[in-house]
């Protein structure tokens, strides 16, 4: 649904500048703040934030990381990775064992509790993202994917 623009000389999403005819860096960014706006919304009645999301996914998907490979990966910076980590493990969805070789670097692990939030919350996501490419074929989506890893490796 489009939102009408605030005032008639500024286009609305999807038109004009913020539209095809638009920077391509803008349009990403663009991109970027509706797809957080609305797992903002989605998540909500989990009480877990996209942030929270990125972080509940990355442990899931490589058990064993520090609070810096998290950060790096979920592109959160180690502040806002630290706040995350010691709510999650407050609320119970995290735990954190010291390395065997490493004392001082503590492994992430999600919890039971911690995997069952993270498939609900899944779940939501993933209905989130079949609405986003439900227009693509299945070649045009592959080429989308294709083209924002190579965006982000040429960054």
């Amino acid at each position: 649904m489009r939102k009408p623009a605030t005032s008639p000389s500024i286009p609305g999403l999807g038109e004009g500048q913020r539209g095809e005819a638009g920077h391509l860096g803008y349009l990403l960014r663009q991109a970027s703040l509706a797809w957080r706006a609305r797992m903002e919304h989605a998540l909500a009645e989990f009480a877990v934030t996209p942030p929270q999301f990125a972080a509940l996914t990355m442990i899931g998907a490589y058990p064993g990381l520090s609070s810096a490979d998290l950060a790096r990966l979920s592109l959160l910076t180690p502040a806002t990775v630290a706040g995350i980590v010691a709510n999650l493990k407050r609320a119970g969805a995290l735990t954190a064992r010291r390395h065997p070789v490493h004392g001082r670097i503590l492994q992430l692990a999600l919890t039971a509790k911690g995997n069952a939030q993270l498939a609900r919350c899944k779940r939501r996501v993933y209905s989130l993202e079949a609405r986003l490419a439900e227009d693509l074929s299945p070649a045009e989506e592959k080429a989308v994917r294709r083209w924002l890893a190579l965006a982000a490796r040429a960054g």
